[in-house]
């Protein structure tokens, strides 16, 4: 029997990889809908068999990646709809009118550069070599560039840098460790680091060396 529930959670989900993660549990089930956020977390539409949703639902909080903490997930059966797979929609700043639910900006705290970010800084062969601000859904800046919920680029610092068509291949592909990272950037798109008191090509390693 096809069902359709409409699923509002609530915690660190913002920030933190969430939605590309329901985009994986949802592909993976075979389930239909979207997911989106919202000024007080993550909602959820989706559709399919009951015992996969069942599971879809389980595994929101058990499997929720690492930075997450589900605080609450409210679920409601609704009216079956004709959807064409599962997609990551653009963020929704209303409030629903159908759930008493405060607004509270729950974003990530940033996080320290991960083993696969680091790896990528250092080797010579990478397009992100030597870049400091290199980042993924796993680490990087989050609630020191966020300026408002829902946690998306245009409400972040990262707004006025546009994404070159590297990073928006990245973004853009479920199957990339950056899908949706939205402080995704690299030397070409994002935030570079200068140091103006020495006139160099290498402001890091003048730094380095100025300092010691």
């Amino acid at each position: 029997m096809l069902e359709r529930r409409v699923i509002a959670v609530e915690g660190v989900v913002q920030g933190v990889g969430f939605r590309p993660f329901v985009y994986g549990l949802a592909t993976s089930l075979e389930l239909e809908g979207f997911v989106r956020n919202d000024p007080t977390g993550v909602v959820i539409d989706v559709q399919g068999p009951s015992e996969s949703l069942d599971r879809f639902v389980a595994d929101l909080s058990s499997s929720a990646p690492a930075l997450a903490a589900v605080e609450q997930v409210h679920s409601h059966t609704d009216v079956t709809r004709p959807y064409d797979g599962f997609s990551i929609l653009s963020s929704d700043e209303r409030r629903s009118p159908s759930e008493n639910r405060v607004r509270e900006p729950a974003v990530s705290p940033d996080v320290a550069t991960c083993d696969a970010c680091l790896a990528e800084t250092l080797d010579t062969a990478n397009r992100r070599y030597g870049y400091p601000f290199t980042n993924c859904t796993h680490c990087g800046p989050r609630f020191t560039i966020v300026h408002d919920v829902p946690y998306d680029r245009a409400r972040t610092t990262m707004a006025g840098f546009a994404m070159c068509a590297n990073c928006r291949r990245e973004y853009e592909d479920p199957t990339d460790r950056r899908f949706h990272a939205q402080p995704i950037s690299c030397w070409e798109c994002g935030p570079a680091i200068v140091l103006r008191a020495i006139a160099s090509s290498a402001p890091l390693a003048s730094a380095r060396a100025a300092i010691a």
